[in-house]
């Protein structure tokens, strides 16, 4: 009988050596690595970013950065870690890994998943290019309207920001679309869906998230770079547009992107920890029903970052509530690796340590989530360093620890080595203990008021960036400074109370409209003390303050446009 005859492809990836190999790869073990190599890639630029910021923070008034340099570096620290490192990161071991859990051959399609990384590391590229340029983007890495708009932000870095997501999203949306055609149709023989593992199970939950959520921001950017380029008005609101629009279509991508991000990290410690507690899962079928919960409700609770916007009491109740909620599936999680390691014969080896340092971590980053389901508190916390906190326990003390603990557990699978037990625990511990010498205060600064994101570190707005002594000398930062006497301030002229609740002017550096005395501003015509009294006229930051009539600066102006986004305060 003869044997049929088989089209040639080309050479496989054995035959090819070299850079050719991995320039025209379309085998998804070797893409996976591609994926993780590149986002470390990135990981040390955010960290160089992360870095540099802390240098700038690490005294007052510091000048190891500028105002500009400094917005576009907290903007691209976040962009890269979001965008760049941890959902890529993640994406990359589900390339790998997915496949070989349900005995497929390979991904579904292979040439759209090599398409996929080479769009993530253009995308990359066109990001960092404003650097190269000469014009970082630096509104943020959620980009509040109308700061990105063309009368304040008259430079190309905003359009490189947009561009480049763009770029990169179409490539997460593609490797989604890759992923939930492999689980669904390539699965071996017998392979049931209840017989996946938990993180081909998660990893295809994300699919979906990603599927729901990623249009919504590519939408956005493409409204914005209209707005930009093309003379339309989605968020100019003296042309009819809405700036608000711009923070809805944000975060109803932004709260599922938390799942995206924490989801497959979820399905990593569920395969590690039953590994070396040497039991079974506890609950399997309910931890996998508790994922399809939290990607449910992930579409249900974007508002609660837009809680000062002034979006109405039953939208806060809503929301608040929806928050709420969507921590019990979390708990259910965190209960089934508890039980699972309650009277289990634990091995701690660094993955397990990691894995143990995750659920520790995130839990802590879980419950001060839940704070910012409760309205008043969400006002009080808002743009403080409470955020920062709470947005790196989930993230790097959640997500990024459940990533090394899955490095160190397939990274024998990946490279057929084993990584040295001793240097590794090393690794763990320096990492541990710096993490929470790093984030924990935070919490604290947080809840005292500090202002994040601000070039300058600020004092609590509850005590005021200056405030006279009784014997004439100066207060900042808690301590008595020697210089001259400050005149304490004047009443305000009638008729200020009401100029000073008007949204008459807008900082194009803020990109807010505050009540314009709650703003550390230019020189003040109506207020000739500030520039006086401020103890350095020239370098004036847009962080709150108490105004000369003695207002409290964290009670929420309903009539802003500020959500929240880990801080939207910049450096002036």
């Amino acid at each position: 009988m003869a044997a049929l005859a088989r089209p040639y492809t080309g050479p496989t990836s054995a035959e090819r050596v070299g850079l050719t190999r991995w320039v025209t790869t379309l085998d998804h073990k070797e893409i996976g690595i591609l994926y993780l190599v590149t986002t470390a890639v990135f990981l040390v630029l955010g960290g160089i970013e992360a870095l540099l910021m802390r240098l700038q923070l690490a005294a007052p008034w510091a000048e190891v950065l500028g105002p500009q340099a400094y917005n576009a570096l907290f903007t691209m620290h976040g962009t890269t870690m979001v965008f760049l490192v941890v959902m890529p990161m993640l994406l990359g071991f589900a390339n790998y890994l997915v496949p070989l859990m349900i005995g497929a051959r390979d991904m579904a399609f292979p040439r759209l998943n090599a398409l996929s990384f080479w769009l993530l590391l253009f995308g990359g590229l066109v990001l960092y290019f404003g650097f190269l340029a000469g014009d970082a983007p630096d509104t943020g890495w959620f980009s509040y309207a109308p700061l990105t708009e063309r009368p304040y932000s008259t430079g190309s870095g905003v359009d490189y920001w947009a561009i480049g997501l763009i770029v990169t999203s179409v490539g997460t949306i593609a490797t989604a679309v890759n992923l939930l055609t492999t689980v669904v149709q390539l699965r071996a023989p017998g392979m049931t869906m209840l017989r996946l593992p938990i993180f081909v199970w998660m990893s295809l939950i994300t699919a979906l998230l990603i599927l729901g959520a990623i249009p919504a921001l590519t939408a956005a950017q493409v409204m914005l770079l209209f707005d930009r380029r093309l003379g339309t008005h989605f968020f100019d609101v003296g042309a009819g547009g809405d700036p608000v629009l711009w923070q809805h279509l944000f975060w109803y991508f932004g709260h599922p992107e938390v799942y995206i991000m924490v989801l497959p990290a979820f399905g990593m410690i569920s395969e590690i920890i039953p590994v070396f507690s040497r039991k079974p899962l506890f609950g399997r079928p309910v931890v996998i029903a508790s994922g399809m919960a939290i990607a449910f409700l992930s579409f249900l609770v974007w508002a609660h970052h837009m809680f000062t916007v002034g979006l109405g009491q039953i939208s806060d109740a809503f929301f608040g509530a929806t928050s709420m909620v969507i921590a019990i599936p979390t708990g259910i999680k965190v209960f089934s690796w508890l039980a699972t390691m309650w009277g289990g014969r634990l091995r701690l080896t660094t993955a397990m340590l990691f894995a143990v340092g995750f659920v520790a971590m995130f839990t802590i980053g879980g419950l001060s989530g839940v704070h910012f389901a409760i309205v008043p508190i969400d006002w009080q916390t808002t743009d403080t360093y409470y955020v920062v906190a709470h947005m790196h326990y989930v993230l790097f003390g959640g997500t990024f620890f459940a990533i090394l603990a899955a490095t160190y557990y397939w990274f024998p699978k990946i490279a057929g080595r084993l990584l040295d037990e001793r240097l590794g625990k090393w690794h763990f511990w320096l990492t541990f203990v710096g993490f929470n010498l790093t984030f924990f205060p935070m919490h604290l600064l947080g809840a005292d008021g500090h202002a994040a994101s601000g070039l300058h570190l600020s004092r609590p707005a509850r005590l005021g960036a200056l405030e006279p002594h009784r014997d004439g000398r100066r207060v900042r930062h808690g301590r008595l400074d020697a210089g001259p006497a400050v005149e304490p301030a004047r009443e305000p002229a009638p008729g200020a109370a009401r100029q000073r609740q008007s949204l008459g002017r807008l900082d194009p550096r803020v990109g807010d409209q505050f009540p314009a005395s709650r703003l550390q501003l230019r020189d003040d015509p109506a207020n000739p003390e500030r520039a006086a009294t401020h103890p350095h006229p020239a370098k004036r930051t847009c962080s709150r303050s108490p105004s000369p009539s003695g207002g409290d600066a964290l009670t929420p102006n309903p009539l802003s446009l500020r959500g929240r986004g880990g801080g939207a305060s910049f450096a002036g």
